[in-house]
């Protein structure tokens, strides 16, 4: 009977094995990583033997915080953000329309798109808005017969070279993007449109384009950041932004470089501001397809937070 018992595993204790003796603690070793802790080592003395060098060079930082708020800045803070919303704005509306274009059945709407993207993508932008800047000199008025006529140069204004400029080489780009996304909805939505009777304009409008948005967005979101930092070539073509405003206060007081750094740091703010405008954006529109969002930022603090205020009383 006690043999039977023995080597019956239920009768065995709890913690012990078949003989009865029982299990060593297992004693868990973190692995030590010396990697991670000496490129994080070199990492830092990289990074503060860069500032220190900053520190030391022929700046001088108390005209960077006294020029940072000038209006003249101020002003030209203001038109980079004009300048980059209106060009976006104009490049999402010619993206779109080109984009359909180029997946219609239609050969001759195909090529002209096709033509269109090929051009403005493979030459580059500040070619283009020297092409627009100098226009006077190929046509000296803009002729549309009864409707307008009026001297070249008065028409493209240092604003509307620098809107063409811009905005109809980003329509380029974001007509392969609004492709991209429109390809990439299924093309049962479309058959079913058709079916319930709609046509093909209002498929794509109340169908298509509002489930690409999903696709469209986080690209769209990464060219409008770039059009913040393009916008500074349209300095070229006589329009005031933010680094021309810079660059004419510098060149008056004799402060080149810490010009420079206000320009660079209000480019940063803006890059940041917009960045996270973006970021909720793209969680908007991906509620669709994903059920459950992954937390913000803000609510992982929140939940850090109320696990730290909590951890006391749970360990009472």
């Amino acid at each position: 009977m006690t043999d039977k018992l023995s080597k019956d595993p239920a009768a065995t204790p709890a913690g012990s094995g078949p003989s009865g003796t029982p299990y060593e603690a297992i004693k868990a070793v973190p692995v030590r990583h010396y990697g991670r802790w000496i490129s994080g080592v070199v990492v830092v003395a990289l990074l503060g033997w860069l500032v220190y060098a900053f520190s030391q060079g022929n700046i001088i930082w108390a005209t960077v915080g006294d020029k940072l708020f000038d209006p003249s800045v101020l002003s030209g803070l203001w038109k980079t953000i004009l300048i980059s919303v209106s060009a976006m704005a104009l490049g999402l509306v010619l993206g779109i329309v080109f984009a359909v274009m180029r997946l219609s059945k239609n050969p001759v709407t195909g090529a002209v798109s096709w033509l269109y993207i090929w051009f403005f993508r493979g030459t580059p932008v500040y070619v283009q808005l020297l092409v627009w800047f100098n226009l006077a000199l190929i046509f000296e008025y803009i002729d549309l017969g009864p409707i307008y006529k009026d001297e070249t140069s008065q028409v493209l204004t240092p604003f509307m070279v620098a809107l063409l400029g811009l905005g109809l080489n980003e329509g380029a780009y974001m007509a392969e993007i609004v492709r991209a996304g429109i390809q990439s909805v299924d093309e049962g939505q479309t058959e079913a449109a058709h079916a319930l009777g709609m046509s093909q304009t209002k498929t794509m409008r109340r169908i298509v384009l509002p489930q690409a948005m999903r696709v469209i967005v986080p690209p769209t979101g990464n060219e409008f950041i770039n059009m913040l930092k393009t916008s500074s070539l349209v300095s070229a073509v006589q329009y005031t932004e933010l680094l021309r405003a810079s660059s004419n206060i510098g060149s008056v007081s004799g402060a080149v470089m810490e010009m420079l750094f206000v320009a660079s740091i209000w480019y940063l703010a803006l890059t940041s501001v917009f960045s996270v405008g973006q970021y909720y954006l793209e969680r908007r529109f991906a509620r669709g397809s994903t059920r459950n969002l992954p937390p913000t930022p803000w609510q992982r603090v929140k939940t850090n937070l109320t696990t730290f205020k909590r951890s006391p009383e749970a360990s009472a």
